[in-house]
């Protein structure tokens, strides 16, 4: 990444250039870092289409929002699936043996893997990096490092593997700790390759060991990560409580169940409500729990208070998360339906044909996986649970000369590549009757009159029904207009009603900020810079908003505001190479040129790769040298 401040120098002497070209390179670069607002003012999310019959949301309290667990409520603690483990043994070793089960390990629980036998080297010629992955003893490393035109290290960044990611389905990834954030390795293994190469979204861009893992992310491949109170990507000590998606991932938490059935207390009823079980929930409300991480799409949004740690099992999941997709195009239906396992069920003539009560739990199970060897068989009775062996229509000789012989999944329910991650494939749950067949009709009526340009995926059913908050419709939007050009309108739309109710979301002001931007006269600088400290002040940890603030400090003369902005900013983002970038850049406005290179030195200590200031450092040595010297 490259700071938003560039500096240049005359030649002789090394003096800076007027304020005017700063301001002009300051703003073309804050152009340039407009286009990622989307994905600073909304999370990433996931997908689906619950809303198949247009069924709008019920309002809150109605009777389709029963909270018929009691450990679904608020306050109940969680305990851990090694406290279910005393009374539920064969299960929890059973469950430990599935995917979910190994989502998470340690680099040790793969010191027999052929993957990592030796070291694995791979090349990037787009940004001309290399990496390495490589063992050290007990521990896992991986590298990157970059060579000049004469075969010498530039630099090499070695960080130790803190977590593995994935149970080498369709691959691993790798998790490197730096204080309390984590942060993606550049280098991950795909399994139908059985290859080591660059994770997904490197082979474009060097992030190097700086792309930061987020709780939208590791709230579905981990059992139980602690954040710091109000951020998405600092992490307590330890960073997970539980490794892999444990038993409470899905069942809620279990210290009420946990002490009730210690004390050996009477039940409230006909079965245990001290603890969720999916199988006794409506079939829409087991599917939230597993839409919850396996529905992917368009955009998904937080409700307004809540965060990724928030959902709770037996409860709606639109309580917690908005899931919306783009309503299909009959012109251009979408191509690349990856993680839109309920949507794609949902689509199903099983689906529709059920009344809406066919459920992920149906077919799978979730504390048993079987071998690939049982897979075939296992599926295939499920689906005999409603079809007969006269439903198949291809003759029984040609089932059986299949491999594996008879499978009804392999036919009707195909792999199926992954556009966006190289070398992946998902389940196709559309339950094809034919393969290429079209979408039904009912996939292009899924909007409502409420609202007609997005789908609520995860919508409550019933007739009552409530807006979406306005503020997760601003986030949805915010998101889906850097890939789909009709959203823009909507979401200056929607910023506009929030500014007139005087919204203090943080992402609110902080857009209201970026839109006075766009003016360059004195006026709407002083606006947009008003709005960026109340967006501070409303909780904002946003690396770009402190770094536009100072920006406009400087651009204003306010340098020594603008660099204390700028270290407000790095004691909540330590690992920002921008803001470092920037305050080296202020520094060097003043002539301090000290404290620029005691920042350029820290910032290459942290982020090696970092050309452009390994560049800036040599000028600014010159310009300190040629001034000296005068």
């Amino acid at each position: 990444m490259r700071m938003s401040a560039r500096i240049c120098f005359t030649n002789s002497p090394a003096k800076l250039l007027t304020r005017p070209a700063l301001r002009l390179a300051m703003r073309a670069e804050f152009h340039r870092g407009l286009a990622s607002l989307c994905a600073l003012l909304a999370p990433i999310v996931l997908c689906p289409l619950s809303a198949l019959s247009r069924q709008k949301p019920a309002a809150v309290g109605s009777a389709q929002r029963p909270v018929q667990f009691r450990n679904a409520e608020a306050g109940v603690a969680y305990v851990g699936s090694k406290a279910c483990a005393e009374c539920h043994f064969d299960i929890y070793e059973s469950y430990r043996k599935t995917d979910m089960g190994r989502a998470m390990s340690l680099p040790g629980d793969w010191k027999d893997f052929d993957g990592l036998a030796a070291t694995v080297k791979v090349d990037n010629p787009k940004t001309h990096r290399s990496y390495e992955v490589y063992r050290r003893g007990a521990d896992l490393f991986q590298s990157e490092y970059e060579l000049d035109a004469e075969g010498k290290e530039v630099f090499r960044d070695d960080q130790r593997i803190s977590y593995i990611v994935g149970s080498d389905v369709n691959g691993l990834s790798c998790i490197v700790r730096r204080g309390d954030f984590l942060f993606e390795a550049p280098l991950s293994y795909y399994s139908q390759a059985k290859a080591w190469g660059l994770s997904p979204g490197y082979e474009q861009r060097d992030y190097g060991f700086n792309r930061p893992i987020r709780a939208r992310c590791i709230v579905c491949h981990s059992g139980r990560p602690q954040f710091v109170e109000a951020s998405e990507v600092r992490f307590k000590d330890p960073p997970l409580l539980e490794l892999s998606i444990g038993c409470e991932s899905c069942h809620g938490p279990g210290a009420l169940h946990f002490e009730e059935r210690k004390k050996a207390a009477p039940l409230d009823g006909e079965s245990d409500r001290s603890i969720v079980n999916p199988a006794g929930l409506p079939p829409w409300l087991a599917n939230n729990v597993c839409m919850y991480c396996h529905e992917g799409g368009d955009v998904r949004t937080l409700m307004p208070g809540k965060g990724y740690v928030d959902f709770r099992p037996g409860t709606p999941l639109a309580d917690t998360v908005g899931i919306f997709a783009v309503p299909f195009d009959r012109q251009a239906p979408p191509q690349d339906l990856m993680l839109r396992h309920f949507v794609l069920m949902s689509l199903s003539q099983c689906y529709l044909k059920s009344g809406g009560k066919l459920a992920c739990i149906t077919c799978h199970d979730p504390h048993r996986q079987p071998s690939p060897e049982e897979a075939a068989p296992f599926f295939r009775s499920k689906c005999l649970t409603c079809h007969t062996e006269r439903s198949c229509t291809l003759p029984l000789e040609m089932r059986a000369a299949k491999t594996p012989p008879d499978d009804c999944a392999g036919c009707h329910m195909p792999k199926q590549p992954l556009r966006r991650i190289s070398h992946s494939s998902l389940t196709d749950h559309r339950i094809l009757a034919r393969a290429g067949e079209p979408l039904p009709e009912s996939a292009f009526h899924l909007a409502t009159t409420q609202l007609p340009d997005l789908v609520q995926v995860d919508s409550v059913p019933g007739p009552l029904g409530t807006p979406v908050p306005p503020l997760t419709l601003f986030r949805a939007y915010g998101e889906l207009m850097a890939t789909h050009p009709y959203y823009p309108g909507r979401f200056e739309s929607v910023l506009d009603s929030l500014a007139a109710a005087k919204t203090e979301d943080a992402a609110v002001l902080a857009a209201l900020a970026r839109r006075k931007m766009r003016d360059a006269s004195a006026e709407s600088q002083a606006a947009a810079a008003n709005y960026l400290q109340q967006a501070l002040r409303a909780g904002s940890t946003d690396a770009n908003d402190f770094e536009q603030l100072a920006t406009i400090q400087a651009e204003g003369g306010k340098t020594r505001d603008a660099i204390a902005t700028v270290k407000r900013g790095m004691e909540v983002n330590p690992y920002s190479p921008r803001l470092f970038g920037l305050l080296a850049t202020l520094y060097i406005s003043l002539g301090s040129y000290d404290d620029a290179l005691k920042t350029m030195q820290k910032d290459l200590e942290l982020f090696p790769g970092d050309d452009y200031i390994r560049s800036l450092m040599q000028t600014t040595e010159r310009a300190q040298a040629q001034e000296s010297g005068q």
